[in-house]
């Protein structure tokens, strides 16, 4: 994505400009901030910022990267637990409703990034797609190790009941939408669907 590495692990400079980028991006959106806003934040030059970026897009790319591996670390968590399938299910609700009661939520990286690139074929967009496809495979995965006859359908129902939460957690309050949404998660893991033999 980058193309920097200096003696093997990242530059200051990159790892500044980064975590300028992102919480520039996730607060105020992509379009509307500039790469000169991001250096003079950031306090580097713009040299600089070329030297480990090619450009915006790849910014961009490196952000919702970071998001990306930031959420597979958190499910990760909840996915390597010594629980019942079902029991990792319920914390990664719980995990969503965390990010979501954090200070400072602007709902779903992903999300705003798509409705910043909605085209399919742009490099942003497919990082998006990535991102939503890695998380739907994940959640039917556990899914189906809880038993679920029919767990790709049990699997897209929670990705739009995340989608819900995520988009409303920064409209309402964020207690009364994480407590409809673990509502929700609590349904399909209740749902008569489970297949007690498996």
């Amino acid at each position: 994505m980058s193309r920097d590495t200096e003696g093997g692990s990242t530059s200051e400079a990159r790892a500044k400009l980064l975590s300028t980028a992102t919480r520039i991006f996730y607060a105020e959106g992509i379009h509307s901030v500039g790469v000169d806003r991001i250096v003079t934040e950031a306090q580097v030059t713009r040299a600089t910022l070329y030297r480990h970026f090619a450009g915006k897009e790849e910014l961009v790319l490196a952000y919702l990267d970071l998001a990306d591996r930031g959420i597979r670390a958190q499910i990760g968590e909840a996915r390597e637990s010594d629980e019942p399938a079902v029991d990792k299910i319920r914390a990664v609700g719980r995990t969503i409703a965390e990010g979501i009661r954090s200070p400072g939520f602007r709902g779903c990286a992903f999300l705003n990034a798509a409705a910043e690139y909605p085209d399919p074929a742009h490099p942003i967009h497919q990082a998006v797609l990535a991102h939503r496809q890695w998380f739907l495979d994940t959640v039917t995965e556990l899914l189906a190790q809880a038993g679920f006859a029919s767990p790709a359908a049990a699997g897209r129902h929670l990705v739009m009941l995340r989608d819900g939460a995520m988009a409303s957690g920064c409209l309402s309050d964020a207690e009364l939408v994480c407590e409809t949404f673990l509502r929700g998660v609590e349904g399909i893991v209740q749902t008569p669907a489970v297949s007690t033999g498996r």
